[in-house]
């Protein structure tokens, strides 16, 4: 046999799948904490989605591929008539949660926001809950939809908390589209086989560059690529029930697999040096940590790693309202990752530009006193030329306990502090800000917050009776578990 013949022995299926798939088909998850997380994560994601469709930029993009297709049992869209395929409501919802960047946010060695995957795992609970009831079954309940969620965040925050998509260049949508797959083939009736065959696929998959997410190209589509990769995982986990076979070597093959292609130092050798080959790092089991530590978005629609610099800036806002042509300069103290992502000089071109630049988020409250997702389109850029004039002024300092407290497990800190200078010598007092209202570390003060952040999106979009139905069944915890996903569902349609 010649020596440059290679065996074809198909491998077993890599173990990171494996250990994915016997977590999703075999775990009970028992944590009260986790489930009571979980029911506030819901009712905070459906009300950003609902926030989201007054933007006609969100709006545009809703609706069947084919206008005027009808689908037998469909999943409903929240806050519009929309009834679609799953794989388009799945789309649509994903993109409704994510268009304001104001859901829910996991920071670790990749970041990214977990409830991403509430798209999949909603479209798919729906249409599986009308199709059940319609052969006389048993219909889904809500506390089916809490454990796919607790079990999707799981997955993308464990695979997040030591390996760094971003730094090769990958957005960090792979993990919804992960996570979604696991989940929603379950949901669909999947074996453990089939969870396996599905991550191969999303693994495979072409994947997401970050390349929208940064200047100078930052733009809309960082707004619906987690709607667009929740959406392709439910195509994938029907394309593997329908009998699709899977690629069980996909992290691991030489020169063809994720770690080799998209994980690794480079990829433009054939064959990688020890040195240059990565592989994930994963060094604690799946359970419900990620949902019990979640980060709540409950004061400001903007990127994460700026919510304690924003919520700085209000504070100093009373002191320098009356001063600002009078600031000399602005000092962010601040951490590597928000110094690696959301610091930008230079013109800001339109609101996605805007929402992942720190200096633009502390600069808005600076001046106005709050932060709001109006504050981020162009009619209000345009009519307040302060803003730029306080960013120009601005300047980033990394502090490295903030880098290293940003990483450790017990604190998982996003700390920032703002100090303003004025030309006359005098300054402000200098606001740090360690950790933000949706942290763990002051969840008690931040769900009684989130609780009238909910209210107020579900008035953006239905009349009071409905509003005070829909808060009356979600903060009953038993009622809700029990309720019939498509009776849910029905609440917040808009006939």
């Amino acid at each position: 046999m010649s020596a440059n013949v290679e065996m074809n022995t198909r491998p077993p299926p890599d173990q990171v799948l494996v250990d994915i798939a016997q977590y999703v088909c075999r775990m009970d998850i028992k944590s009260a904490e986790a489930y009571d997380t979980a029911r506030n994560c819901l009712i905070d994601t459906l009300g950003c989605g609902l926030l989201a469709l007054r933007f006609p930029e969100c709006t545009k993009h809703l609706g069947a591929l084919v206008p005027g297709t009808t689908v037998r049992n469909g999943a409903r869209v929240p806050g519009t008539s929309h009834e679609l395929d799953p794989v388009k409501a799945a789309w649509d919802i994903g993109a409704m949660i994510r268009w304001l960047d104001y859901n829910d946010t996991w920071l670790a060695a990749e970041w990214g926001h977990p409830s991403d995957n509430l798209g999949g795992i909603l479209a798919v609970a729906d249409y599986q809950c009308r199709c059940r009831i319609a052969d006389g079954k048993a219909p889904l309940t809500m506390r089916d939809v809490l454990t796919a969620m607790i079990k999707a965040h799981e997955i993308q925050g464990v695979l997040a908390l030591e390996n760094s998509f971003n730094r090769v260049g990958l957005d960090h949508v792979v993990l919804v589209k992960v996570a979604s797959a696991a989940v929603v083939t379950r949901m669909l009736g999947g074996t453990e086989e089939q969870v396996i065959a599905a991550l191969s696929q999303a693994f495979v998959d072409g994947q997401s560059l970050r390349t929208y997410r940064h200047s100078p190209n930052a733009g809309s589509r960082k707004s619906w690529a987690a709607g667009d990769a929740t959406s392709r995982a439910v195509r994938l986990a029907m394309i593997t029930l329908a009998g699709e076979m899977g690629i069980p070597g996909v992290l691991t093959a030489p020169q063809w697999g994720f770690y080799d292609v998209l994980f690794s130092k480079t990829n433009k050798d054939q064959k990688l040096k020890p040195e240059d080959q990565r592989r994930f790092s994963l060094k604690q089991p799946y359970a419900s940590y990620v949902m019990e530590n979640i980060l709540f978005k409950i004061s400001f629609p903007a990127e994460f790693h700026s919510q304690t610099a924003c919520e700085a800036a209000v504070r100093l806002h009373p002191q320098v309202k009356d001063r600002l042509n009078d600031i000399s300069r602005i000092v962010i103290h601040t951490h590597e990752s928000a110094i690696r992502i959301i610091s930008k000089v230079g013109p800001l071109s339109n609101p996605a530009d805007r929402d992942h630049c720190i200096q633009y988020i502390v600069a808005v409250p600076l001046a106005f006193g709050d932060l709001v997702a109006e504050n981020y389109e162009d009619s209000f850029h345009a009519a307040n030329p302060i803003i730029d004039e306080l960013r120009e002024k601005m300047q980033i300092v990394e502090e490295p306990r903030y880098s290293r407290e940003y990483l450790e497990a017990d604190k998982r800190s996003i700390a920032n502090a703002v100090q303003v200078f004025f030309k006359d010598g005098s300054s402000s007092e200098k606001i740090e800000v360690e950790f933000p209202i949706g942290h763990r570390r002051r969840r008690a003060e931040g769900i009684q917050v989130l609780e009238q952040k909910f209210l107020s999106n579900l008035r953006t979009r239905f009349p009071e009776h409905r509003c005070q139905q829909i808060m009356t069944l979600c903060l009953d915890k038993s009622k809700l578990e029990t309720t019939p996903v498509s009776e849910f569902m029905e609440m917040f349609i808009i006939n």
